[in-house]
């Protein structure tokens, strides 16, 4: 039962650290005029959680085996709590970019380790069962983020879209550290990792992850700052890739895409990844620049 506990738990993670990439798709316009931005600085508050999440979920494993899954969630999902808060009680635009940075940071640890859970407490049946869950809740909280985005704006206020956050999280800080207990933390890791692959992955996945996004908005390669972010995004992955090749630590394993199996689940996850988050993210942008709907109406529609 304990571990059923435990795994329900971590799925209330994962789904409110998916659900807040899209909440605010709905309510930009709200949030804009309430932070006196414009459209090309509200498409942060997406894009800075992103660039975060996305960086630091390839970390999550190597962090896993230094804090241990238990204290990293927990650790997570404090953060992200208190980047929350932050976020709601955020002055102007640019503090508000800031701190959805530091929140998308902080949940993204969470995605990763309840799939690493799900394989660790079940076997046979009930690992297809969990992995049904976690997928299905993975697929859900983003779709339905500018659906109850929407509706909080319109009945509450745009504050409380990073408010609702705070029960959970609390949940989460108290309970994750009496419930998950099947590693331990190896401190000692900090001293041998590889800094230079982080640094690298980091400039890979940060410069890979700006250039699609503000790559359109500035006609590509004319302009010299998205050029100058796709070279380093295609020399950094370069070198990182010939440094986690070669070295015997790496801080990931690229090895395992030399399982087919793998190889093609990673294909499957990426394709089905772009169907839902391309939809989701521009439909909401539509209905609310082009057709002129608010959050509730955008909500509902997308």
């Amino acid at each position: 039962m304990r571990k059923h506990i435990a795994f329900a738990s971590m799925c209330m993670g994962l789904f409110i650290a998916q659900l807040d990439i899209q909440i605010v798709s709905s309510s930009l316009n709200e949030i804009g005029g309430g932070l006196s931005a414009g459209k090309d600085e509200m498409a942060w508050l997406q894009t800075s959680y992103l660039i975060a999440e996305i960086i630091v979920i390839p970390l999550s494993g190597w962090l896993s085996r230094v804090f241990s899954t238990r204290w990293l969630f927990t650790l997570s999902a404090g953060i992200f709590t208190l980047m929350s808060i932050a976020c709601g009680l955020a002055w102007n635009i640019q503090i508000m970019i800031l701190f959805r940075a530091l929140q998308g940071a902080a949940g993204a640890s969470m995605i990763p380790l309840v799939f690493t859970t799900a394989f660790i407490y079940y076997q046979g049946k009930e690992l297809g069962l969990a992995a049904a869950v976690v997928s299905a809740l993975a697929s859900l909280s983003p779709t339905l983020g500018p659906t109850l985005g929407g509706w909080i704006t319109d009945n509450l206020d745009w504050r409380w879209l990073f408010y609702i956050n705070i029960l959970p999280g609390i949940y989460l800080v108290l309970s994750i550290p009496f419930l998950v207990n099947f590693d331990k933390p190896d401190l000692s890791l900090l001293k041998v990792a590889d800094y230079p692959s982080i640094i690298l992955l980091a400039m890979t996945l940060g410069c890979l992850e700006y250039t699609l996004e503000e790559g359109a908005r500035w006609g590509w390669l004319d302009d010299n700052t998205i050029l100058l972010t796709s070279v380093l995004a295609l020399v950094s992955f370069i070198l990182f890739a010939a440094r986690t090749l070669t070295i015997s630590n790496p801080i990931m394993d690229l090895h395992a895409f030399k399982d087919k199996n793998f190889t093609l689940g990673c294909f499957f996850s990426f394709s089905g990844g772009v169907g839902i988050f391309s939809t989701v993210y521009l439909i909401p942008v539509f209905l609310g620049q082009i057709r002129g709907l608010n959050a509730e109406e955008i909500g509902f529609a997308g």
